[in-house]
């Protein structure tokens, strides 16, 4: 039996990655040619490998300074175009494990939610002022808070700025209450899972 309460997520934080653009889709996140894979371990390796091919090592994903990092700062319209899971797959095993953005593609967060990849979002303005300070201070820590909806920056335990954020509440609460994970939440309960499989005759006919 794993109980639910070891997949409540309250809280991400660490180091940022500042991603700037608008409209950023998963074609580009993850490149179709390796939609073809078995299984996702690696996908990692190939986050964004296109745009970073074309920026000559001078893309974020590239940059030493945000190496480690866990938080993202996407823009507005993050994770558009194609509904492939493999872009948030991507995302996580690279190191990623919060996103604020300005917004997100239902599709996009979706997918994120079923890993437990919370995205929150906020105003235009707080997100380009974290990547601004991000940018000038990659050591500095941005924290999501899932309780609070707030997303905070801070250097050597300072807090250097803080913003409000959002996501759906039914996704929220899905997060702190650990329920997220569909797979989990049906082990958490084995007993009510036999109870109603033997209810049913579709089920009882394999038995």
């Amino acid at each position: 039996m794993i109980p639910v309460k070891d997949f409540v997520i309250c809280r991400v934080s660490g180091r940022a990655l500042p991603l700037r653009g608008d409209d950023i889709d998963t074609d580009r996140i993850m490149p179709a040619r390796y939609l073809r894979c078995v299984t996702f371990e690696g996908l990692e390796t190939h986050v964004f490998e296109d745009d970073r091919e074309q920026a000559a090592g001078q893309h974020p994903f590239d940059n030493p300074a945000y190496r480690g990092a866990s938080v993202l700062i996407g823009g507005r319209n993050f994770g558009c175009g194609s509904s492939r899971e493999h872009a948030p797959q991507g995302l996580q095993r690279w190191g990623i494990h919060g996103i604020v953005a300005v917004s997100f593609a239902e599709i996009f967060l979706g997918n994120c939610v079923l890993l437990g990849l919370p995205c929150l979002t906020a105003s235009v303005g707080d997100v380009q002022e974290l990547q601004k300070l991000v940018e000038e201070n990659p050591r500095s820590e941005v924290c999501l808070d899932l309780e609070s909806r707030k997303v905070s920056i801070s250097s050597n335990g300072k807090e250097m700025a803080s913003a409000p954020a959002s996501m759906p509440e039914g996704v929220r609460q899905s997060f702190l209450g650990g329920t997220w994970d569909g797979t989990a939440l049906l082990l958490s309960a084995p007993a009510d899972v036999r109870r109603i499989a033997q209810s049913l005759a579709y089920t009882r006919a394999f038995a």
